[in-house]
């Protein structure tokens, strides 16, 4: 990853030209993010597994107010692998993440990020906004706003009803 991209914190993958006819996700699948520790999310290392992406920013109430929740879900359904993609800059994230934790993984989406969110769903744009996907690496599961408790039960049965 280039030192601007790391310095500013876009992902690397969202510039990639993907084919016409590409399915949405594939732009997911493509694209790198920095972490808050320094080191780099490959995307292409997760597919594979049951998914849960979530857009968030550290400025954004309904994003910080469903945190415990997502972080409670990711700790206790262990077939599930958790993401949180901040589209905000690298400092207020470290600074958020210093102060309230999670126990998943962030990857550092920047505010270029949204453009991803849109590739995915989001039309609007607005946070938060989040996304299942199965192993095949294909969306099953979006929501735009606030994820429930409930949403993340029904999700949680996935993995047991697809394999």
């Amino acid at each position: 990853m280039k030192r601007r991209q790391l310095l500013l914190g876009l992902p690397s993958g969202l510039a990639a030209a993907l084919p016409a006819g590409a399915a949405p996700e594939d732009k997911l699948w493509a694209s790198r993010f920095a972490r808050p520790g320094g080191d780099e999310l490959v995307m292409q290392e997760l597919k594979g597994r049951w998914l849960f992406v979530n857009f968030w920013a550290t400025w954004c109430a309904p994003c910080i107010r469903e945190l415990p929740d997502l972080d409670a879900f990711a700790r206790t359904n262990t077939q599930w692998t958790v993401l949180g993609l901040a589209i905000d800059g690298p400092t207020p994230v470290r600074e958020f993440l210093a102060k309230r934790p999670v126990g998943f993984a962030i990857g550092l989406a920047g505010l270029s990020g949204s453009e991803l969110a849109r590739h995915l769903g989001n039309k609007t744009g607005a946070l938060p906004f989040s996304v299942a996907l199965n192993p095949q690496g294909r969306i099953v599961w979006r929501r735009l706003g606030v994820t429930h408790p409930a949403d993340l039960e029904k999700l949680a049965e996935l993995p047991q009803s697809k394999g």
